[in-house]
């Protein structure tokens, strides 16, 4: 059985799929890799694209009825997650920002935290230069920005993890794994034991895993990229708890009251 399966080109999904992506896990399924970045795996989310996928947990409200929630491979903040920043301290209230895109749950978070701004979408690796030449006045940082951003002399205006803690006190579901609906059920659950089985051997061999996801380090040193990857790669990633199923209805009961989305299913495998 074959099937295609996308990911992101970076750090933190290279590390979990390493095991997969090396021959480290015997399964019957014959798996293709895709790499593209997540705002792309939203868009092609919607035409049913891939038969497994990250995605935002904020796009998977809107694509419920293609695709199961996958118990494996959550990108989940617990004490971080995205921020808002700014060549100065500056109010994100009605400020023009840029965002890593339209369905990305940074986003989301973004319009339930800020009453209004003005979105300005563009690539997530092109929003700290954007601020830098002066295109944006503040951009929305998902991925290894939220610990470099410093690096460039940019300040922190507006931190989404602090304002989803003091707003639910749960850990932050940011990204998911999601399978079609339409996949066998045999399907469906041998490549849940894949992915935990990847997930487990890279927690377990962080240094040859981390060797890998190197390469989609896009210039960070291996001290940095290793805890990019770690900060994603967890606990909930392993197995998402009940904690962390609490934190998406939140999540998305906040999003219904705002007309952002309707209440998906949290049919989770």
């Amino acid at each position: 059985m074959k099937i295609k399966v996308a990911h992101t080109p970076d750090a933190d999904d290279a590390f979990m799929f390493y095991a997969m992506t090396h021959g480290k896990i015997d399964t019957w399924l014959e798996i293709e890799h895709v790499i593209e970045d997540i705002e792309t795996l939203n868009k092609r989310a919607f035409e049913g694209t891939y038969d497994v996928t990250a995605i935002s947990a904020y796009a998977y409200s809107l694509l419920s009825e293609k695709y199961r929630l996958l118990s494996s491979g959550a990108s989940v903040g617990d004490g971080y997650g995205p921020i808002v920043v700014a060549k100065e301290k500056l109010n994100p209230e009605g400020m023009e920002i840029a965002i890593p895109g339209r369905y990305t749950t940074a986003n989301l978070l973004l319009k339930l935290a800020v009453k209004s701004f003005t979105p300005v979408e563009m690539r997530f690796d092109e929003i700290i230069p954007a601020i830098l030449n002066g295109d944006v006045k503040a951009g929305l940082l998902i991925h290894e920005g939220q610990i470099t951003y410093s690096r460039h002399n940019l300040v922190k205006i507006l931190d989404l993890w602090e304002w989803w803690r003091d707003t639910a006190n749960l850990p932050l579901p940011l990204g998911v794994n999601a399978i079609k609906r339409s996949l066998e059920k045999d399907v469906q659950k041998e490549f849940l034991r894949v992915m935990r089985e990847s997930i487990e051997f890279a927690l377990r061999n962080v240094d040859s895993a981390m060797e890998y996801a190197m390469k989609y380090s896009r210039g960070l040193d291996k001290e940095t990229a290793t805890r990019f990857a770690l900060m994603y790669v967890n606990k909930y990633t392993y197995k998402m708890p009940e904690s962390v199923i609490n934190a998406l209805e939140v999540l998305y009961k906040l999003g219904e009251e705002k007309s952002l989305l309707e209440m998906p299913p949290l049919d989770v495998l």
